[in-house]
């Protein structure tokens, strides 16, 4: 008796392949591929990362398909009104990532605030010869703005508490528990860009947030402020932080992701000392990555059984 087929469009584990064989015909599909999936077979589920667009056009080609399990907490890829209305049932990996994606944010609020990335540089170049590196300012006492207190939102706050330094946040709706907490108070939209020494940028991409932080927001922002972005690159205005930090608007910039991934060697942002650059590595450790497959094939084997999944996006 054959098995139900899943395609599988990212990285999984080979041991975690191997459970899944026990049950499913797995098929391995190319990332990204929207067209003529008949030819991999009619499957009931499908594992992917963020780079396949999933929309009407690819649900009319696969009848049979009960669930889209995306390995990753990001889901800008999928066009949720198509997979309700096809009665697809669509999960991602919330939760696991929460620890990983906030330290990188730590991490950059140091590096950005301290010089640590520019000071490599410094020492590698030979200058240091010439004389004593220029000071920095304290990374204590300053204030760091959260911009989308989420799961992510809510750990950044909880790191950078030893630090000494007051964190804010600003979402579309208030969260009183987290106020009335201690761990970050609320601010309007214009005091939250005044106020924020690193505004950490943490929302996710939809329609609605797509060019979210703009022209006006940066302008709002201190001369000795950075901007962080963890979210995803189109929730930026590119071309108005890339003139931000030109024109000295604010003082630089830490992104791990971009409008265009990889980032070309030829983008203007390659061009700025005081932006820091990373190949979108958030959740990339060992731990992190095992527990999103994890948690994505679980997703995946129970949506195609029928069963409920752990964590369905809404």
């Amino acid at each position: 008796m054959s098995q139900p087929t899943v395609f599988v469009s990212a990285p999984v584990p080979d041991d975690l392949l191997e459970e899944l064989a026990r049950e499913f015909d797995v098929v391995a599909v190319p990332p990204g591929t929207t067209q003529d999936l008949g030819r991999y077979g009619s499957p009931v589920g499908w594992l992917m990362g963020g780079g396949t667009p999933i929309d009407a056009g690819v649900l009319a080609q696969l009848p049979d398909l009960k669930v889209v399990s995306n390995s990753g907490v990001g889901y800008d890829s999928l066009v949720m009104d198509d997979i309700r209305a096809a009665g697809v049932i669509a999960a991602n990996t919330p939760g696991v990532l929460d620890n990983a994606v906030a330290e990188i944010a730590l991490g950059l609020v140091l590096s950005l605030g301290r010089g640590i990335v520019g000071f490599d540089r410094f020492t590698r170049d030979g200058r240091w010869a010439d004389g004593a590196a220029p000071l920095t300012r304290d990374v204590h006492g300053k204030t760091v703005g959260v911009l989308g207190m989420g799961r992510i939102g809510k750990r950044v706050a909880q790191l950078l508490q030893p630090l000494g330094v007051s964190v804010i946040y600003h979402n579309r709706a208030r969260r009183p528990e987290i106020d009335e907490s201690g761990l970050a108070q609320w601010r309007e939209r214009e005091a939250f860009f005044a106020e924020s020494d690193f505004v950490v940028v943490l929302v996710p991409l939809s329609p609605q947030t797509r060019g979210y932080v703009g022209a006006a927001d940066l302008a709002r922002m201190q001369p000795t402020a950075y901007l962080i972005n963890l979210a995803r690159g189109a929730v930026v205005d590119t071309p108005a932080l890339v003139e931000a930090i030109r024109s000295g608007q604010i003082a630089g910039a830490g992104l791990d992701v971009f409008d265009v991934e990889p980032l070309p060697l030829d983008d203007e942002l390659q061009t700025l000392p005081n932006v820091i650059l990373l190949p979108h590595i958030g959740s990339a450790t060992a731990e992190t990555r095992r527990a999103m497959s994890e948690l994505a094939v679980r997703n995946l084997r129970n949506g195609s059984l029928g069963q409920p999944v752990e964590t369905p996006i809404p």
